[in-house]
């Protein structure tokens, strides 16, 4: 599922790049060859972090209840039509997210927080935060 929304986000690559944000994706573990089969999905740096400092002091999961619930067999179902194949390497159950940051002070401007699989940001509204960022970055210039 998360390949599905590296795709969509990478579609956003050419914009980010004019604008002069970067897109970096971080992953918590490379098993076998998993990073670079992820790769053609993403369209940016990759980085490991095998430490898990990313996913903060408590990582969000789910277990294998996950698989009762009807938005992830929906969400996986939508990826599979799309042509989505995932793999079973690895563990599977830790939650991501989408997160823009501002330079310095700014921080975080927008997080998305994956509440079930499959549960992807709206490419639109990485697009309106990235455009505040610019708007942030201009008026420190103009100063």
């Amino acid at each position: 599922l998360c390949r599905r929304q590296s795709r969509d986000l990478s579609s956003l690559k050419s914009q980010l790049d004019q604008l002069g944000v970067p897109l970096y994706a971080v992953v918590k573990e490379d098993v076998g060859t998993e990073v670079l089969n992820f790769q053609p999905f993403f369209n940016g740096d990759i980085f490991l972090d095998a430490k898990r400092r990313f996913y903060g002091p408590r990582e969000r999961s789910m277990g294998l209840l996950a698989f009762l619930r009807v938005g992830v067999w929906t969400n996986g179902l939508r990826a599979f039509r799309n042509g989505f194949i995932g793999n079973v390497s690895g563990e599977g159950f830790i939650l991501g997210g989408v997160y823009v940051l501002g330079p310095g002070e700014q921080g975080v401007i927008l997080e998305h927080r994956e509440i079930e699989f499959g549960d992807k940001v709206n490419v639109l509204e990485v697009l309106n935060a990235v455009g505040r960022i610019q708007r942030e970055l201009v008026s420190l210039e103009e100063r």
